[in-house]
């Protein structure tokens, strides 16, 4: 199982430890360093400033929002980013959700999303692999465009810079059930939410055997601490805020999946205090048990024995997110056993 560092996205500005992390993260051993967006600062931008600072370690996006820009826009970026570090990019890719692609992006939400992402993958890997002109005859993503409101004017065209890798990974951001298994379909790998590693079969309901190669890359918050409840409290600010705040009442895709994973009726009481303005006690109502579960917190010993449950399944990648170098100097020691 490789590792990874997890920096996420800004807050309310750039942090001054980001790039240290990253060049201690190399130093490590660490395979692979990943930057995220929502509504705020950019995915691209902090992992070009990163890979110019760095030699080796492998670079990702988890994830860059689809919603963001157009797929070719988003190959744009990626082929450039592919040159400029000698290669090292792996591109993960998210739908978001009504409340991010409506409210920030001001675009509609796809109503089939299946299909939009399906869409976006193919003209984002018809790029990379320039083999002619980009020619899709889609619902979402037509190329060249050939809505009511276009002049009929569109030319189908190839990049004009030839990409480095034609087989530059897409990785999904994928939580549904139906969006898991086309992901098997479409990608290279898979980012995971909220991933258990005991009970990962029943939640997500993978496959005995994943496509060779397939990339399981999880997220997760690690912290080398004498006090496992304090330890816990970033997580569940975390889970509070993306159960509470990052969706609608009637659609959040993150809350739907901590229902599915057994706490349906915390996650609602959750959404409720949050909605109120009680933020929180949306966060004090994150049960320790589901934090516990999806996080590796504690004492050095404790997070050995269950690094190993992580170890276990199919995990090939794991994403870290940690507050200190410590952290991440005892994840790389106990990884190498």
């Amino acid at each position: 199982m490789r590792l990874g560092l997890a920096l996420g996205y800004w807050g309310r500005g750039p942090s001054p430890d980001r790039l240290a992390l990253a060049r201690e993260a190399e130093e490590l051993g660490y395979d692979s360093v990943w930057t995220a967006e929502a509504w705020g600062s950019d995915a691209f931008t902090a992992l070009t400033w990163i890979a110019a600072h760095t030699s080796r370690i492998r670079l990702g996006t988890a994830v860059a929002q689809m919603a963001a820009r157009t797929p070719t826009a988003t190959a744009m970026h990626a082929l450039t980013l592919d040159h400029l570090s000698g290669g090292r990019l792996t591109l993960g890719l998210g739908l978001s959700g009504p409340q991010v692609v409506e409210g920030w992006y001001g675009r509609p939400f796809p109503r089939s999303p299946l299909t939009a992402t399906r869409e976006y993958v193919d003209v984002v890997r018809q790029v990379l692999r320039r083999e002619g002109p980009v020619v899709l005859d889609g619902r979402y993503h037509p190329h060249p465009y050939d809505g009511p409101d276009g002049t009929g004017l569109g030319k189908p065209l190839r990049p004009i810079t030839h990409p480095l890798r034609a087989d530059l990974p897409v990785l999904l951001g994928a939580e549904g059930p139906k969006n898991i298994a086309q992901t098997l379909r479409i990608a290279d790998g898979w980012l995971p939410l909220y991933w258990s590693p005991t009970r990962w079969a029943e939640v997500y309901a993978l496959p005995e055997a994943l496509p060779k190669g397939f990339v399981v890359a999880p997220l997760v918050r690690a912290q080398v601490c004498a006090d496992v409840s304090a330890g816990l409290l970033p997580v569940k600010a975390m889970l509070g805020f993306y159960i509470g705040g990052m969706g609608h009442a009637a659609r959040n895709f993150h809350a739907d999946l901590m229902g599915r994973m057994g706490y349906g009726a915390e996650a609602r009481r959750i959404r409720e205090l949050f909605a109120a303005g009680r933020r929180e006690e949306a966060v004090l109502a994150v049960p320790d048990a589901f934090a516990d579960e999806i996080s590796l917190v504690g004492p050095r010993q404790r997070i050995a024995r269950r690094l190993a449950a992580w170890r276990a399944g199919p995990v090939t990648d794991l994403l870290v997110t940690a507050p200190d170098p410590a952290t991440l100097r005892v994840l790389a020691e106990l990884n190498r056993g």
